[in-house]
């Protein structure tokens, strides 16, 4: 997959690191020159031009990406300009961010194919973690329902996973766990690898800082939160 990150900010920046770190083929874009060598080493391909300047885009062919991030934030009308143009050369799926409601509707008429609002979805992950601070990450990818990374803790340690009950009390899947398996360095140190288990079986033990990959409507979360709460 190659993608295009367009706009070096923090979000995008950040957003262009991450993608590479996952192994994906990243062409990260930005006007500003000392923006573009601060990523170089850390992406495939890093360059500085003008998204709104046709051929400048032609000449790093844009329109060979399986799909483009638009992170500009500060300049709404370079944003459209950028899914403007990116839709004129013919990329298909064009992620833009917008800022406003009117910078939000104005891209979608233009063609942005989703939009992402930082902004709001940081509010909803800051308010998550204050409600449910045993929450380390949470995706929502429907409406009402949330893909969630959970530490149980002492609650529910020594339990299998059938025997949490989690899906009887609480309608909730346990899709993935991840344990921290402690092991002793070269050097002599003591250090911890990570062991994702994506096939989880009933019996399988949970300890207390196993973290525990949970799928189902936020009604159930909100259940399970408030139970864990109390104990």
């Amino acid at each position: 997959m190659i993608v295009a990150v367009i706009g070096l900010g923090t979000f995008g920046g950040k957003t262009a690191v991450r993608l590479f770190e996952k192994g994906v083929e990243v062409i990260a874009i930005d006007k500003d020159q000392k923006l573009v060598e601060k990523l170089k080493d850390r992406v495939t391909h890093a360059v500085s031009l003008d998204v709104t300047d046709e051929s400048s885009l032609r000449s790093v062919n844009i329109a060979d990406v399986d799909v483009a991030v638009i992170a500009i934030g500060d300049h709404i009308e370079m944003s459209i300009m950028a899914v403007a143009m990116l839709r004129k050369l013919g990329v298909g799926r064009v992620i833009a961010r917008a800022t406003t409601l009117l910078h939000e509707h104005i891209l979608k008429e233009i063609g942005a194919s989703e939009i992402i609002k930082v902004e709001e979805e940081m509010g909803e992950i800051i308010a998550s973690k204050i409600v449910a601070p045993h929450v380390l990450q949470r995706y929502n990818f429907a409406s009402g329902y949330s893909l969630v990374e959970i530490k149980l803790g002492k609650k529910y340690e020594g339990l299998t996973l059938v025997e949490s009950k989690i899906r009887q009390n609480y309608s909730l899947n346990i899709v993935a766990t991840q344990k921290r398996i402690p092991y002793i360095t070269e050097e002599g140190k003591a250090a911890y690898r990570i062991k994702i288990n994506d096939c989880p079986m009933p019996m399988d033990m949970i300890e207390a800082n196993d973290v525990l990959v949970l799928v189902g409507s936020e009604k159930n979360f909100n259940r399970l939160f408030d139970d864990m709460d109390e104990s």
